[in-house]
């Protein structure tokens, strides 16, 4: 972990959202104001060169391209946008592979998903925007996308297994489990990559909490089911949203422990983060260890 990425855990932990947000807009504030000398000692690169970078680090032999990205995180030494990065993409997976993104929507800031759906329990699928970046909310709303009808998980997929991949997530109350779109992805040859992004992202980790339920070895509160409608257009969807919540402190950092660098690969691109993994692979390592006893969550101190 670098010291800003180990810094902005600890602040994220000890700050209330409201005074994070503050210093977070300050530190971009500062790194928009010395952009020239980073592009000028880190280099700058173009959207060709980064997706031909991209590739050099994947294997081959996928089918499901799932993508968490922050192109504000690329900045200053992107010379490219949005838009560019977002077709580079779709281009990139063609026509035989699919392009998955996460699309989920957690409320306002600090509230919750859950208290977001107790106030207003109905979901409605095509107005409620993404919250994971621009870039997955432009691949939201791009053509022959579909999304996945869940209130807080949802992911969107394009390409030849969208509808496989997003079929029937709104049957998995948890939105994490067997027959999720996570679920989906571990079975069927999905590699994970982050652009602009370190792994810590990666929400393929929190699939075993689910997957394993009552054989989950680390302390939970099981939280009251919500009644909720997912609404997709003239359809209303009536479905349960079940949760658990974790007792002690997540720590994905730990999956260095489990994982080899071949597994797990990190690197920098003109000092941009991105890493890249097996979605099938972090799966069965996390159920594994689990089994043992391991997991990605640490005790509380008292």
């Amino acid at each position: 972990m670098s010291i800003i990425e180990s810094t902005s855990a600890l602040l994220l932990r000890l700050l209330p959202s409201d005074q994070f947000l503050k210093l977070r807009k300050g530190y971009l504030r500062v790194k928009s104001r010395t952009a020239p000398v980073l592009r000028l000692y880190y280099g700058n690169f173009n959207t060709a060169e980064l997706i031909e970078n991209v590739d050099q680090h994947l294997d081959s032999d996928w089918s499901i391209l799932m993508v968490h990205s922050s192109v504000n995180n690329l900045a200053p030494m992107y010379d490219g946008n949005t838009t560019e990065l977002l077709n580079a993409l779709i281009e990139y997976c063609g026509p035989k592979r699919t392009l998955v993104m996460p699309t989920f929507n957690f409320g306002q800031q600090g509230s919750g998903a859950r208290e977001m759906l107790k106030k207003d329990p109905r979901f409605d699928l095509r107005r409620s925007p993404s919250q994971m970046g621009l870039l997955t909310e432009l691949f939201r709303r791009s053509r022959s996308v579909i999304q996945s009808k869940h209130p807080i998980y949802r992911i969107a997929a394009l390409g030849p297994l969208a509808e496989s991949v997003t079929r029937g997530h709104e049957g998995i109350p948890s939105g994490m489990g067997q027959g999720s779109p996570f679920d989906f992805m571990a079975i069927h040859n999905a590699q994970i990559l982050g652009v602009g992004k370190p792994f810590q992202v990666m929400t393929q980790a929190h699939h075993v909490e689910s997957l394993l339920g009552e054989d989950w070895p680390a302390p939970v509160e099981t939280l009251p089911d919500l009644q909720v409608t997912v609404v997709d257009k003239d359809d209303e969807i009536s479905m349960k949203v079940s949760g658990r919540q974790q007792q002690w402190r997540f720590n994905i950092w730990k999956l260095r422990e489990i994982l080899t660098k071949d597994q797990l690969k990190e690197w920098r691109y003109h000092n941009c983060p991105m890493f890249a993994a097996r979605a099938g692979i972090v799966t069965d390592a996390l159920v594994t260890a689990a089994k043992r006893g391991f997991t990605l969550y640490d005790p509380v101190s008292q």
